[in-house]
């Protein structure tokens, strides 16, 4: 296998990586926190629940004033 790659001259310096930028907004934490809590109600599964929980506590911490 053969990959091709473009030659950077030596004298050019490497620029900084760019600044993360949030994947989800603190909008969409409170969806997918109520999308969590409306599954949760309806699922028998104690494991599944169990998983549920923490992910639905997992988001709530990112998500201020709940």
């Amino acid at each position: 296998m053969t990959t091709m790659t473009e030659e950077r001259p030596t004298t050019e310096p490497l620029k900084e990586p760019g600044r993360a930028r949030a994947l989800f907004s603190t909008a969409d934490f409170r969806l997918l926190r109520a999308a969590l809590a409306s599954h949760a109600r309806v699922t028998d599964d104690r494991e599944e629940l169990a998983r549920i929980n923490a992910l639905h506590h997992r988001l709530g911490t990112y998500v201020s004033g709940e």
